[in-house]
């Protein structure tokens, strides 16, 4: 059973869509594309599933504050949103990139409303001053010039890998028709917000007592296989995968080995 919903949140007006019937799942995904990016994973999850997809602010069809957010306004938007679905037992939270830093938050912060976390291509630390750098030329552009070529390349590259690039034109265009499909002002309000802003989250990764999977793509730079690894060990109940030929956008990339993966570790570490 789908449904669709506009809630107020203190991140602004989010487009949340709910599919399947089952244990409740919250999907938030990764900043510069929006829900569709999990569309792959749907169909398989939602048989079992009751999947919470929320649009996050300034991407789709949701709104932002109009003044800059934290991740943890974020999370208390996810909490906002469940507490207006009228879920109140604890979810099993996926999140990509951005995803997963919320899931993070809301993890250690409300424990006894998450069940388990599964984090994809999140790295846990704070933009290095190299990362700051890029970041800031390429939000110039994008602020000048809009959704130049050159911006619109940039963000393609970091986000998936050589071989998604080459071999997935259905994922290329779904980057890159969200990036000049975007509302500027609230997407370039959410890179500030959430990327340029972010704190590093090791120290909350320590208080997150779900049980916990940490994946990565192969070819993230951001957050390299080794980094995912680390940052497992420092949890109390956290595992590291990595997925080959991937970068950021893992459940885009490799969808099939995504949903392999979220079912393992539920069937295994995540409690009945």
């Amino acid at each position: 059973m789908d449904s669709a919903h506009t809630i107020d949140t203190p991140v602004g007006r989010l487009a949340v869509r709910v599919s399947g019937d089952g244990a409740p799942a919250v999907l938030w995904h990764s900043l510069f594309v929006d829900e569709r990016s999990w569309d792959r994973l749907v169909p398989a999850l939602s048989r079992d599933r009751r999947l919470v997809i929320i649009t996050g602010p300034g991407h789709g069809a949701s709104g932002d504050p109009g003044r800059r957010y934290t991740l943890q306004d974020c999370a208390e938007s996810a909490v906002a949103i469940l507490d207006r679905l009228g879920i109140n037992e604890p979810v099993d939270w996926v999140g990509n990139a951005w995803g997963g830093h919320v899931g993070i938050l809301f993890a250690s912060t409300w424990p006894a409303r998450c069940r388990s976390l599964v984090t994809f291509g999140t790295p846990v630390a704070a933009l290095t001053p190299r990362e700051r750098l890029r970041t800031r030329a390429l939000l110039a552009l994008y602020r000048l010039l809009g959704p130049t070529r050159t911006v619109v390349d940039g963000v393609t590259e970091a986000l998936l890998s050589a071989r998604t690039r080459a071999e997935d034109p259905a994922a290329v265009r779904l980057v890159q028709t969200g990036l000049r499909g975007a509302d500027r002002r609230m997407l370039r309000n959410a890179v500030v917000s959430i990327s340029l802003d972010r704190v590093d989250l090791v120290q909350r990764l320590r208080e997150v007592s779900a049980p916990t999977l940490v994946v990565t793509g192969s070819d993230h730079q951001g957050f390299t296989p080794e980094q995912a690894r680390a940052a497992a060990a420092v949890l109390p109940a956290g595992v590291a995968q990595v997925i080959p030929d991937a970068s950021y956008l893992v459940p885009l990339e490799a969808p099939e080995a995504s949903v392999r993966l979220l079912r393992e570790f539920w069937a295994q570490r995540v409690p009945s």
